[in-house]
């Protein structure tokens, strides 16, 4: 039972890390990119490159927010 703890709290670690935000955006592009491969919306190249700008907006959209001065 230890091991198994133990191996969770590695997994869960490694994914979120410090900053849940990523992982739940990078969770979102990749939906959207699984979507857009199910109907067939682009080849394998537009695929590539759409999955690529999803990772980078998600990357800039969580930056964002961290580095947005505190309202007070």
């Amino acid at each position: 039972m230890k091991f198994l703890k133990a191996f969770g709290a590695f997994w869960y670690d490694f994914i979120i890390g410090d900053d849940w935000k990523i992982a739940v955006a990078v969770v979102i592009a990749l939906a959207l990119l699984f979507a857009a491969m199910t109907i067939g919306l682009f080849g394998e190249t537009g695929l590539t490159l759409l999955g690529g700008a999803l990772v980078i907006a998600a990357f800039t959209i969580s930056l964002s927010i961290d580095t947005r001065p505190k309202r007070r």
